[in-house]
Formats: C-alpha cells, structure tokens, sequence
C-alpha cells in the first residue's frame, strides 16, 4: 500500500489524478483543507480545538493538522495514502516523517506535477463549467459547441471563477513555489521525488503516476 505525497501548483491537476487514485486503486486522499472542514463540524475533541481556531480567525496550528492527519493514518483501510496539501514546510515534512515512523508507516515516494507557468496560466484562465451540471469547457480547447450554451445540458449559464485570472494565479504561483521550493530539494536528497509532466493529457498524467507507484 504505497503513500505518496502529490505536489504542485494550483491548477496542476492534483485533485484530478487523487480521484483517479482513490477510484481506480482505492489510495485514501487527506486533504488538509477537507479535514478541516470535517473536523470544525466533527464534534470530537480535537474538532472542538479546531472550531475554535478558525472562529477566531487564526491559523491552524501544525500540531493540530499533525493530530488530524493521525487520526486519518490509524483510522482508514485501503491502498495507501496520498497527501495533497501537505506538508508545506520543511517543519511539516519533519513532523510528517516523525508521526508515520510513530505509526509504522513509511512515505514511498513524492511526486511532482511539473507545469511550465506560461502554459498553465493560459490553461487555467481560459477555464469556464457550466453552472448548471458542472461541465468544464475552455476557451481554446474545449469550447462549447454553440457559444454560451451547455453541450451537456443545454444551460445557458457559464461560470468562471473569480481568481481564475492572470494576475490572481501569478501570485499564486509565487506563493506556492516560495514556499515548495524547499521541499522539493528536501525529497530529492531523501531519492523520493520523481517529476511528472503536469501539463500532459489527463490518461498520460496518470500512467505516469502508476508506474511511480508501481515501483514501490
């Protein structure tokens, strides 16, 4: 049961290919910002910590995400793990390393969705889905076939995301790779990170990504 830790920028694809793994090979995904979200309303004891963090405001300390992600490690059956979110610092991937020892569990490998940022901007904000079933079209590769309306259901109603613009996704794009940098130099001399085209077609990103974890 490998675990692997899915690192990229926003828009790269790593929820696409999490799903993928959880369908296809019943890997488990811990999103941070989900557990959260679970958490806050959970009414556990360490929910309650967690509500009352974020209704305050601040931030989410590393040792509650730590005791959350625990809880998912000694808690779930199935065929591995994929960290999508974290760790996002060298304290986290410190601490992540420290609580799988503690579980006996091991990370197998670390896998890089390699984007270049020009191409991926003009992905990303020519991005629109229909508000009605959720279809995702794009501007230049995947238009609809009559302008403004749905090929799925016929809606008329197309929704593009705010921050799903160049100047958004730039700062983005810095914030991540500021803070991910180190980390990819942390995984590399520890031999787990291998790099994926990102930008590749979907079935390729993930034939990539299956023979990684076929290695392990």
């Amino acid at each position: 049961m490998p675990n692997i830790i899915l690192l990229g920028p926003p828009g790269a694809g790593k929820g696409t290919q999490a799903k993928r793994l959880e369908d296809g090979r019943g890997m488990v995904q811990l999103s941070t910002g989900d557990m959260l979200r679970a958490a806050k309303t959970s009414g556990t004891e360490m929910g309650k910590r967690v509500a009352a963090v974020m209704d305050r405001g601040e931030l989410v300390t590393d040792e509650i995400v730590i005791g959350l992600i625990e809880e998912k490690l000694t808690g779930a059956v199935g065929g591995g793990f994929i960290f999508d979110g974290f760790p996002r610092t060298l304290a986290q991937a410190d601490a992540l390393e420290a609580l799988m020892a503690k579980v006996g569990q091991h990370l197998d490998a670390v896998v890089e969705m390699q984007v270049d940022d020009t191409a991926l901007v003009a992905r990303i904000t020519g991005r629109f889905t229909c508000g009605g079933c959720g279809a995702v079209y794009h501007d230049v590769t995947r238009p609809t076939k009559v302008a403004g309306t749905c090929d799925v259901c016929g809606s008329h109603n197309m929704v593009r995301r705010a921050d799903d613009n160049e100047e958004s996704l730039r700062t983005r794009l810095m914030e991540y790779y500021k803070k991910t940098s180190p980390l990819i130099g942390y995984y590399h001399a520890k031999g787990k990170l291998v790099g994926v085209d990102g930008l590749a077609e979907v079935d390729a990103v993930s034939a990539a990504i299956a023979k990684v974890l076929d290695k392990t």
